[in-house]
């Protein structure tokens, strides 16, 4: 006899067959809905809902509760200098698609340490930024008549 209760909308063995693990990096596609106020025609207040589709792509860092029907993953990306870290049920209806784009073999079951890694990382960069940027006192004289030789140049030409 089979049940008639639907546990989910979700095709379950497809997103538990996807196999994702900590260090693939994975496309999300999500359901957003976006709700606009706004006045009608009869000057009431209306509601309108507008559906789309919105892509997070990165990093797995982790992955809880394996393929149980309360597993999460851990997805983190960088944008605009700024890491941005999302945490999604596997098998959420607000979850279009899930695209592994790429598997790599990790040491580790949770990377939380990449974390502090990428900020090294840019509190590297930003001390080699600030060498390199910081002139010398008997520098600074110097370089102002080569910019002014060079425009002279291109003035005559």
């Amino acid at each position: 006899m089979k049940s008639a209760v639907k546990v989910s909308p979700v095709d379950m063995k497809k997103r538990a067959a996807l196999g994702i693990r900590a260090g693939d990096t994975v496309r999300v596609w999500q359901n957003i809905v976006e709700l606009k106020k706004g006045k009608g025609a009869n000057k009431k207040e209306v509601t309108t809902k507008n559906m789309r589709k919105q892509a997070f792509e990165g990093l797995v860092l982790a992955v809880k509760h394996g393929t149980e029907t309360g597993a999460m993953f851990t997805v983190r990306k960088v944008t605009s200098g700024v890491g941005v870290e999302k945490i999604f049920p596997l098998y959420s209806p607000m979850i279009d698609s899930v695209e592994v784009l790429r598997r790599t073999r990790t040491r580790r079951a949770k990377l939380y340490f990449i974390r502090r890694k990428a900020a090294s990382e840019v509190k590297r960069a930003m001390r080699k930024q600030i060498r390199i940027e910081a002139p010398a006192a008997d520098e600074a004289p110097a370089e102002e008549p080569a910019v002014e030789a060079v425009a002279a140049e291109t003035a005559a030409e």
